[in-house]
């Protein structure tokens, strides 16, 4: 019986009102605080993630891919190959990233965007009994797509395309 007069009396007791709305605006205040700091590290964020992307397009601007590459091909090799064309930064030969094994292209990043030019006159050559294919590294973007295909091993199936399953009686024609 104590414990309701108490919590009665609390109910009403301008003090007890007063922490309480105190409390509040000062949680109220570490919150907006909060806001404010996420904002700020997301503004930073943004500005980085375009200085990246300016970046990478300027490293594709000095790029070239190169396709039909030999499996057993080193980037020494490579970079060998295309010496004459200038200054090379790097040669990356992509794996497969289950196996290990080369999958057969590679990419030259060159020092300065005009030496993608005289890489291009290699297009076609000889190199370890195979011809490559030597064009410019295109810049991918993020969430484009190359167009409105199906993907893999989606075959238009007509009006009524068959899906699988038992094809009972039940169906009725197309009218």
């Amino acid at each position: 019986m104590t414990d309701e007069w108490d919590e009665k009396q609390r109910e009403g007791d301008p003090e007890t009102e007063e922490q309480e709305l105190q409390a509040m605006k000062q949680r109220v205040a570490e919150m907006e605080a909060e806001a404010e700091k996420l904002r700020k590290m997301q503004a930073k964020l943004d500005k980085e993630s375009s200085q990246l992307v300016e970046n990478k397009e300027d490293v594709d601007s000095r790029s070239v891919y190169v396709g039909n590459v030999d499996y057993g091909a080193t980037p020494e090799e490579i970079q060998a190959h295309f010496q004459t064309c200038g200054t090379i930064n790097r040669v990356t030969i992509l794996c497969d990233r289950y196996s290990g094994h080369p999958k057969g292209f590679a990419y030259i990043e060159f020092s300065e965007p005009r030496l993608v030019a005289h890489a291009l006159v290699l297009n076609e050559s000889l190199f370890r009994g195979r011809l490559l294919k030597v064009v410019p590294k295109r810049t991918n973007l993020p969430g484009m797509s190359r167009g409105r295909g199906r993907g893999r091993g989606h075959a238009y199936r007509g009006r009524y395309g068959y899906r699988g399953g038992y094809r009972g009686s039940y169906r009725s024609g197309p009218y």
